[in-house]
């Protein structure tokens, strides 16, 4: 792997192509092609938001457009908003730096690579050992695997920033997942000392589990890097109401500092659901939510580098596009159709930013 000290900046990009009403596989995956090919970049993860169902076919368009795929892939359904076979996908990947593989029982399941400061892994399609056991035993054998996973290539459970959980039918057994992933991390305190920032929605996955994840760990060296978690100035810890996640995490490392804001959704500072069965205002109070965590950290909308908004109904991608073209933008998001972790709920959103390190909030 790249000597970190002869690194001058954060490496990392994201790419994100989102799938319009009459866009076909080839079109998502040749836009992908064409913009890694213009940064030189080399994926570190891939997220694919789109039908289960369309899996097979999509990997032959995939491998025809970027050769053969030795990286980690989450698959999840979240379907689209629009009919369209994929949502869309996510690209992070690197420029200029070199990467190592992880695998487990030969397959990879994760990518590092490193910044002049600290070591990133990103693991992604994650699941458990048995699709046919308990949920409440399938969601601890993911937390297991997981854990292994960092461990054989030398990071631990309690350098994780960040995770992503996509659970098969969410709405029966939230309740059940959270109360296993609150024990789990109770019993390991992260390097930060807050839990990670997180998103947890309903999605399908190829393995027929009851969820999928993904996860980002980093590992200072020396000291340089921080990782910090950030509070939300409008609503309370989500620990306040059983969910062990961060409302955001800042990785400060290679001389960026970068937001990740966790699936965010329109709840009170009290931790209750606001504005039933309103979409617009969901949409606003949820975005002047992210905007005031973006707020905190000296950073605004033109710093952001990946969103994916979530939609119980899929009509209801219009209330965002609305919202933007109000606000005067055009954030770099894929529209997925799932359930959110509450039936009240009809929108979230996460989203990653980027601002300089000398941009010091």
């Amino acid at each position: 792997m790249t000597n970190p000290a002869s690194l001058t900046a954060d490496p990392l990009f994201v790419v994100t192509v989102p799938a319009g009403p009459r866009a076909s596989v080839d079109s998502v995956f040749s836009q992908l092609a064409t913009q890694l090919m213009q940064r030189d970049g080399t994926i570190v993860a891939l997220f694919i938001y789109g039908d289960v169902a369309a899996r097979e076919q999509t990997t032959r368009i995939m491998r025809r457009y970027l050769g053969s795929i030795d990286w980690p892939v989450l698959w999840v359904e979240g379907r689209s908003c629009n009919g369209a076979l994929l949502a869309g996908v996510q690209a992070f990947a690197v420029h200029d730096t070199e990467v190592e593989r992880v695998l487990v029982k030969g397959r990879v399941v994760g990518t590092m690579y490193a910044d002049r400061d600290c070591r990133h892994c990103l693991m992604a399609g994650l699941g458990p050992d048995d699709a046919a056991a308990g949920r409440d035993l399938q969601a601890q054998q993911t937390f297991e695997n997981l854990r292994e996973a960092f461990e054989h290539c030398d990071f631990e459970f309690a350098d994780i920033a960040r995770t992503w959980f996509y659970n098969e039918k969410l709405l029966d057994w939230y309740d059940t997942f959270n109360r296993v992933r609150t024990a789990y991390y109770s019993e390991r305190p992260f390097r930060s000392g807050a839990v990670p920032a997180s998103t947890g929605v309903e999605a399908r996955n190829p393995m027929g589990a009851a969820l999928a994840l993904a996860a980002w760990a980093v590992q200072p060296l020396d000291g340089k890097a921080r990782v910090t978690d950030v509070a939300s100035p409008l609503q309370c810890t989500a620990l306040q109401y059983g969910s062990s996640f961060s409302r955001a995490m800042e990785i400060a490392s290679g001389g960026v500092r970068r937001l990740l804001v966790s699936g965010t959704a329109s709840i009170a500072p009290e931790g209750h659901s606001l504005w039933l069965g309103d979409i617009e205002r969901q949409v606003d109070t949820t975005m002047e939510v992210v905007k005031a965590i973006l707020t905190s950290r000296r950073m605004q909308w033109a710093d952001v580098t990946r969103a994916t908004a979530y939609f119980k109904y899929p009509l209801d991608a219009a209330a965002l596009e609305k919202w933007q073209e109000r606000h005067d933008l055009a954030l770099p998001a894929v529209y997925v159709h799932c359930d959110i972790c509450r039936d009240d709920l009809l929108f979230e959103i996460e989203l990653d930013a980027c601002a300089p390190a000398s941009r010091q909030p």
